[in-house]
This record gives structure tokens, sequence and C-alpha cells, in this order.
């Protein structure tokens, strides 16, 4: 996750004119409208295979601002939420995928910091999901809070003496992980306390995250490297480097399939395939439109799913035995959309970074679902 309040201090302001209006409303309405997904070559493992999509867009509460910023969002598959940090307005969104009702918890830290020569909002933007909580990282006070994962009820919250970006709940140690790529550090904390255990120094900006418990390993970028690395959770020692080849960009978000050892890096034009479960060297890759920055991965059906927010589309891909990536389906999105997450059904909701004002969030199912 390419820090959000860097992303708010570079990329294109507020369009406020009546014809930049003009221009979003007709193109939320080719959205409602298109209802279907174009179509790659397919994927050859078991056959030819294409897939439609139908997309649609689900409003969240804006409190009068015309963009609502988000930086990672993520699916509790046990409730059926989506949680929904959005940045500029301080609150925490959750969505129920059955009836797409959207419950908000507000009163989270926000602040703005400028950053070359502009002024970015700075707030909750971490969520992972750990067990019957969901942890939320907040950069506007630097803390990591816990929230029930039923009754949304805010328990207790610790802080970090740095600005807090991804944060990972890694169960075969019952720690929250929270990256700090400001300092080059990662913090480890009790997941119950949220007190700080560990301070972990790295040569690099920790970018992305993907915990695997099969081999005991938290796998993390170095953004400013171009490197893909590989840290035992007991020891919290670096035991592998793999060089991404992203280019000037770096790596950014990560995915596992502990199954097959599989390790998926999002460029910011390219899915790529390491295997992480041998020597880490690259199996595939698939060309997927600019602006990326995390990618969803569903084991069950080995499909990725990854969000371009500057070519505005989503790219579905599955990936055979051999670690090949195939293209099932491109379907156009929005200017902005990105970081998307697949619930059990395959249904993917996407996160909403600027450029393209925007204060909701594209939904994207197979046809049928």
């Amino acid at each position: 996750m390419s820090n959000s309040e860097s992303d708010e201090a570079t990329l294109p302001g507020r369009r406020s004119d009546a014809g930049a209006r003009v221009k979003r409303s007709k193109l939320l309405l080719r959205l409602l409208a298109v209802g279907v997904g174009t179509f790659g070559p397919g994927w050859h493992a078991s056959g030819q295979e294409t897939a439609k999509y139908t997309t649609h867009v689900l409003n969240l509460p804006s409190h009068g601002e015309e963009n609502i910023t988000m930086d990672y969002i993520t699916y509790d598959p046990r409730t059926g939420y989506i949680w929904v940090p959005a940045i500029n307005i301080g609150s925490v969104l959750v969505v129920d995928t059955e009836t797409e009702q959207v419950r908000e918890i507000t009163g989270f830290a926000t602040n703005m910091v400028e950053r070359n020569g502009r002024k970015a909002a700075q707030g909750p933007s971490g969520v992972y999901v750990g067990d019957g909580v969901v942890y939320i990282g907040d950069r506007a006070d630097r803390s990591i809070c816990a929230v029930d994962e039923k009754t949304l009820a805010r328990k207790n919250c610790g802080h970090i003496d740095s600005t807090p970006d991804g944060v990972v709940y890694v169960a075969p140690t019952n720690e929250v992980w929270v990256t700090s790529p400001g300092d080059d550090t990662v913090r480890v904390l009790d997941a119950d306390t949220l007190e700080q255990k560990a301070k972990l120094t790295f040569d690099g900006r920790p970018e992305g995250y993907a915990v695997d418990a099969k081999r005991n390993r938290l796998y993390m970028n170095y953004e400013d490297k171009d490197l893909t690395t590989a840290i035992d959770l007991k020891t919290r020692k670096t035991v592998a480097k793999w060089q991404a080849n992203c280019g000037p960009d770096g790596p950014h978000g990560l995915q596992v399939d502990q199954n097959t050892g599989y390790l998926f890096v999002a460029c910011s034009a390219q899915a790529k395939v390491l295997n992480a479960g041998a020597n880490g060297e690259e199996l595939s890759s698939i060309n997927t439109g600019d602006g990326v920055d995390d990618l969803a991965y569903s084991p069950a059906t080995r499909t990725l799913y990854v969000g371009a927010a500057a070519a505005a589309q989503l790219t579905v891909a599955r990936v055979d035995g051999a670690g090949k990536l195939g293209e099932v389906a491109v379907v156009p999105t929005h200017e902005g959309e990105r970081n998307g997450v697949v619930t059990k059904k395959g249904v993917v909701y996407m996160a909403h970074a600027r450029p393209g004002n925007f204060t909701g969030m594209v939904v994207a199912a197979p046809s049928g679902k």
C-alpha cells in the first residue's frame, strides 16, 4: 500500500467545476449500465475460459466531501463484512455483503499534512481481521485499535512512535505487525494488549505484507529497493531476499497461496508470481494497466484480482499448477479504483484513491451472482 498521505499529496486535486461534475455523473451512469466486463484470451490450463462481470456503484456516507480516500480494505469471511477505513472523514465503514447495508464507526483521529506543496488528510487507513476483532491503524494519532468484528464496538488501543501504514495479524504468534515506512521499521505488538513487544529495523521501506503460517513466514516488500523478502515469524530475521523486478516504483502489495507457496506481487502495471515455496524465482506475470497498489486472491478458485486506479479497470486472472497466470476478464471500473477484496461468492469490492473524485465503491460480480 503506497502511503495514502503521499498519494494524496502528489495526485491531482479535487475538480469542483460543473463540467467535471457532469463528466463524473456520465461516467457513473456508464458504469451502472455497462454490466459486462471485457474479456481476455482466457485461461488454457483446462481449456479456454472467460467470464462476464456485472458492476454497480455502492454509495457511501461522505459527510459533504466530494471524495472518500481509502487505502487497504478487508473482508471478514466469518461475518461477511467489508471493512473500509475512510481516511479523510475519520470513519471506518462496515458493509454487509448480503444486504450492502453500510454502518459507520466514527471518531477516528484525522489531521492534515503538507507534502510536496500539497495538503493531504491523514486518518484511519490500515485494517486487518484478527481473532474476533478487526485491527485499525490510524496515521493521525499513530494508534492501532481493536474493534469487535460483530458488534463493531471499539475495544483497546495501542500507540507507536512512528506513522503506521500496514497492519497485519499474525496468528501463529498472536501478534500484530505494523509497518512504518517513514523510519524503515516494523513494530510487533501483542495482539491482546496492543503493547509494543519489538521494533524491527530494515534496510528498506516496508511495503505490502502476506502471512504464510505453513512456512512460518511473513513476506514483505522494500518499495525503494525493488525487493521481496521473507521474514521468519519466530526469530524475526530475514531469511530470503528476491528481486521483484517491478522497476523504479518498486513492488507494492502481496498475497500468498500457502498451499502452493506461490507469492503474488503487485507492481504498478503488472502482477507477478514468485515461487516463495522454493527459491523465489519468477514463474509468470500479467499486464494489468497502470495504478496497481494491492491485489486480492482466492485460494479456493486460484483466482487473482488486480485493480488499476489509473487504467480504471479490474483484471481477473487464474493461476495454474505451474504458477502461470491466465487472463479471465478485464472489467471497466472507475478512475481511482484499486485494492479490491473478494468475498466467498467471488464478488469484488474495490477501494478508492485519487485521482477521480468518488464517494462510492465499484462492486464487480460474476454474472448470476
